[in-house]
């Protein structure tokens, strides 16, 4: 290598304080240097607007664009830093390693997307997972996701005996860990350098503008089985040996009897997927570098461990509780939560819920598990990242062939966004913890041939003792954004006329239920929109004698000035210069009103 720089000639030697201890080492100009010049520590460089301090045991470098480039000289001894043991310091800085890098995907993922839904409402999310598929750590993305992503690995897992290195797995069978069909998931297992076994796994979820179905944006009202609602993909192998396998991926994204409208988009979505995937594989392997697989494998068991002891703590305080939880349809939710106060361990039993449905609020069995995973995490009082330690204390009861554990084919479309609001509801009501929410995620797509799009609508949050409900936010289970006007105007043929706060509509209170919000958009050419919608007819309730939310609205206003009224669940024919007009519920009211 280069020679370094010689020290300033006027002073040879600086005294600063470096690890621990006074140190001595010399000083540099950067001006000095030239590309392929090192020094090494100890030592300090100096620039007109900067010093940078060179650690004993590191070295500087200048790289051919003129960059200095700080690198360990050094290794790190192991055995002398991080043990396997349990250390409550390193235990933090491991939850926010495993849940900076389930962050990093999300960013690799939204920064290459190519859909709207996935890019700007930022409808993904991106997860760790251990060598079993048990969630480890992950983004605050979608809750109804997160909770349930673990059981489409362990379908991987479990029909994949022969996975290798290089290959990456999707799909999106509710029947198989999945939610509904335009959530499609891709999942990477990782090996060690020998590659006989995977140390772990990485997995994105994303929810694609169109998977096919009866009606654009693959969200029919009126289905009655899975294969009305789009393309079924089952463990599909999308990358063998390192190759994206993208005529076997065009294949079944076509060959259905309600194939996908646009399957471009959903290959290329498919790809940002995997992109997230392989951010995620590269940054736990410079973490496995950093601190050896021995140690980064125990605080997996460790973080689970950790969250499942801050959900006991949840339990220890509990008592048994009940709800029934009417839906708009005509169902119900029934959960009975039952204590073991000596074993610190409960049971969520949702027997005398409702047989499944002939309409498509039936609801996967990984639903109810992400609502009660979802649910618990919020009550428990520390910062207790959301990982399957969380479920280790609770048994969940799910009758077969209910609305909460359907059987194939029945249509589960409605089920991951709405049935999953009123399971997180009925757990939140029967513990008396807050009113209702808008119990609603307002699913709303419209498109054509050339044209798909979804968005989900926030509406008004519950109160509870000693807060009011938030105005206008997504609640429970959804966690996304709203698609910017000017984003929606440009990629699609729409215009929003208003989206504004609908002021009153939260239950009064002590405490006051947030206010829903309003949204139009007119169609510049014929499309057919459809929405799926809950609380339209039942209100959001009051709780602890606060007033109940308003019930949503779902309006077509047509060109002529006609108004139209949509059910809850319900589709229409679109004609350039209709508008659809949303109204979303407000959250119910805490506390009666002070006569004072």
């Amino acid at each position: 290598r280069t020679p370094a720089p010689a020290p300033l000639r006027s002073v040879r030697e600086a005294r600063f304080f470096s690890d621990g201890a006074w140190r001595d080492g010399g000083v540099f100009r950067r001006e000095d240097m030239s590309p392929g010049d090192v020094v090494d520590g100890p030592g300090i460089m100096i620039e007109p607007h900067a010093t940078v301090v060179i650690e004993a045991g590191w070295r500087a470098l200048m790289n051919p664009a003129g960059h200095l480039v700080l690198e360990r000289a050094i290794p790190v001894k192991r055995e002398n830093s991080v043990g396997t043991k349990a250390d409550p310091i390193m235990l933090e800085i491991f939850n926010n390693r495993f849940m900076g890098i389930a962050e990093e995907m999300g960013y690799a993922l939204a920064n290459t997307a190519y859909s709207v839904n996935i890019k700007e409402r930022l409808d993904f999310s991106c997860a760790l997972f251990d060598e079993k598929g048990d969630l480890i750590a992950n983004a605050p993305h979608v809750p109804v996701h997160l909770g349930s992503m673990g059981a489409s690995v362990k379908s991987v897992i479990r029909d994949n005996r022969n996975m290798a290195p290089g290959d990456v797995f999707a799909l999106n069978n509710p029947y198989n860990g999945g939610t509904h069909l335009p959530d499609v998931t891709t999942v990477i297992p990782v090996y060690d350098a020998d590659g006989d076994a995977p140390l772990f796994f990485v997995a994105a979820r994303g929810h694609h503008a169109d998977i096919g179905g009866a009606t654009p944006g693959s969200m029919p009202p009126a289905s009655k089985t899975i294969h009305e609602e789009g393309v079924l993909i089952d463990n599909l192998h999308i990358v063998e040996g390192g190759v994206f396998q993208e005529a076997a991926v065009a294949k079944r994204l076509t060959e259905s009897a309600y194939p996908a409208r646009n399957p471009a988009q959903n290959i290329a979505d498919l790809k940002a997927q995997i992109a997230a995937c392989e951010k995620g594989v590269l940054e736990m392997r410079r973490m496995i570098d950093a601190f050896g697989l021995d140690v980064v494998q125990a605080y997996m068991r460790h973080v689970q461990d950790n969250a499942e002891e801050s959900v006991r703590r949840v339990i220890d305080v509990l008592k048994d509780a009940e709800c029934v939880y009417p839906l708009d349809e005509g169902g119900r939710i029934k959960v009975a939560i039952r204590v073991d106060h000596e074993a610190r361990r409960a049971d969520i039993d949702f027997t005398g819920t409702s047989p499944q449905l002939p309409n498509n609020l039936n609801a996967p069995s990984s639903i109810a598990r992400a609502a009660a995973l979802y649910v618990f995490r919020c009550l428990a009082k520390e910062e207790t990242p959301l990982n399957e330690g969380c479920l280790k204390p609770l048994n969940i009861v799910l009758p077969e062939g209910s609305l909460l554990n359907p059987a194939y084919p029945a249509a589960v479309v409605a089920g991951n966004v709405e049935t999953s609001q009123a399971v997180a509801e009925a757990l939140l009501a029967a513990m008396g913890a807050l009113a209702g929410s808008q119990g609603t995620m307002n699913s709303l797509t419209f498109g054509d041939d050339a044209h798909q799009y979804y968005e989900t609508i926030c509406g008004g949050a519950g109160a509870g003792a000693g807060f009011h409900g938030a105005d206008a936010v997504h609640t429970h289970m959804t966690n996304t954004k709203i698609t910017d006007p000017e984003v929606l105007e440009h990629r699609f043929p729409v215009v929003l006329e208003e989206f504004s706060i609908r002021r009153g509509s939260g239950g009064a209170g002590r405490w006051r239920g947030g206010d829903g919000v309003r949204r139009v958009i007119r169609f510049d050419r014929a499309m057919t929109a459809a929405i799926l919608s809950s609380r339209r007819n039942i209100a959001p309730f009051g709780a602890a004698g606060g007033g109940d939310g308003k019930p949503g609205v779902n309006l077509v206003r047509r060109a002529d000035g006609t108004v139209e009224t949509l059910a809850g669940a319900d589709s229409a024919r679109m004609r350039p210069g209709d508008a659809i007009v949303i109204e979303t519920p407000g959250g119910g009211g805490y506390g009666a009103l002070s006569e004072d």
